[in-house]
């Protein structure tokens, strides 16, 4: 028998905490739920603790923290991670961890699926194409809902997820995880409400938009730094032979070489290029290295 632990991020959720967790423990009666509040100043934890949730206290703002702190303190056999704002239809939740089981999965995504207007906001949900096209043409394979708060987890992948994310990018950094390390995921639909009246959204549509997109490129930097790098360095030499070749042309012609700060300027720019591909490659070796170490980490769990 696997043990279950349901992990719940919450900040000011006490319009809809106890029915969340009232619901899941009726759907897994033997599942152990935890209530990660961060920094609540509603009665989101007293209505946990009644539902029967066990309570920690993260200090430090940001659901990424959040997430470092569920993935550390608790063991279990299979994770559930889900958001306490009563979004998110349960009712194929044994689906999806049975699936995870018997498949041998590591993530199980619930892929948001609505026909109401008012429950994804149009930013958030062109911005959730956007980046799952940008992470699909970067590493080969994608999720539909990047942004995804409802997923199942196996034990090896939690316990070998880094997670350098503070805020909500970390949906972002928990499927980028998974594709870089080629780990084995799936998606299953999921019914998505609107919010409770009441209920207000923690999300803002641009700052974490910018907070994604920076996690994006920190993470092609880290997993495709030669990519990276050549972009660069093809950046570079394009500016170099653009102010280059004219001085070249005109050193042949007159013998002499007149605009002397751009010959130098070009000259530094070549150097960059050589400099740039350089640390790509190097970086490209240690990315090698760093993988060969998550993989032994993740190995290290059944």
């Amino acid at each position: 028998m696997n043990n279950i632990a349901v992990l719940i991020p919450c900040l000011n959720e006490q319009e809809t905490i106890y029915d969340v967790i009232k619901e899941i423990k009726l759907k897994l009666p033997k599942a152990e739920v935890y209530l990660f509040d961060n920094n609540s100043v509603d009665e989101s934890k007293k209505l946990a603790k009644k539902a029967g949730a066990t309570i920690f206290n993260v200090s430090s703002k940001g659901k990424g923290n959040v997430v470092r702190r569920m993935f550390s303190d608790i063991d279990a056999d299979v994770y559930v991670m889900i958001d306490g704002d009563k979004t998110y239809d349960i009712s194929r939740l044994k689906v999806m961890i049975s699936s995870l089981i018997n498949n041998k999965l590591d993530m199980v995504v619930g892929r948001r699926v609505t026909k109401d207007k008012q429950a994804y906001r149009f930013g958030h949900e062109l911005g959730n194409k956007i980046f799952s096209y940008l992470v699909k043409f970067i590493f080969g394979k994608s999720v539909d809902d990047l942004f995804s708060g409802f997923r199942v987890f196996s034990k090896r992948f939690v316990k070998s997820f880094p997670c350098h994310s503070i805020g909500f990018e970390i949906e972002t950094e928990l499927t980028i995880h998974a594709l870089e390390q080629k780990l084995s995921i799936d998606e299953m639909d999921c019914i998505y409400f609107s919010r409770p009246i009441g209920s207000k959204s923690k999300l803002n549509t641009y700052e974490d938009g910018f907070r994604i997109l920076n996690l994006i490129l920190i993470l092609i930097k880290d997993e495709k730094p030669l990519l990276f790098f050549l972009i660069f360095s093809l950046l570079f030499l394009s500016i170099s032979l653009f102010l280059g070749i004219p001085i070249i042309f005109e050193f042949f012609e007159t013998s002499k070489v007149d605009r002397l700060p751009t010959a130098i300027l070009a000259g530094l720019n070549m150097i960059i290029t050589f400099l740039c591909f350089f640390a790509g490659l190097i970086l490209d070796s240690l990315k090698k290295l760093r993988h060969e170490q998550k993989r032994l980490q993740y190995l290290k769990f059944n």
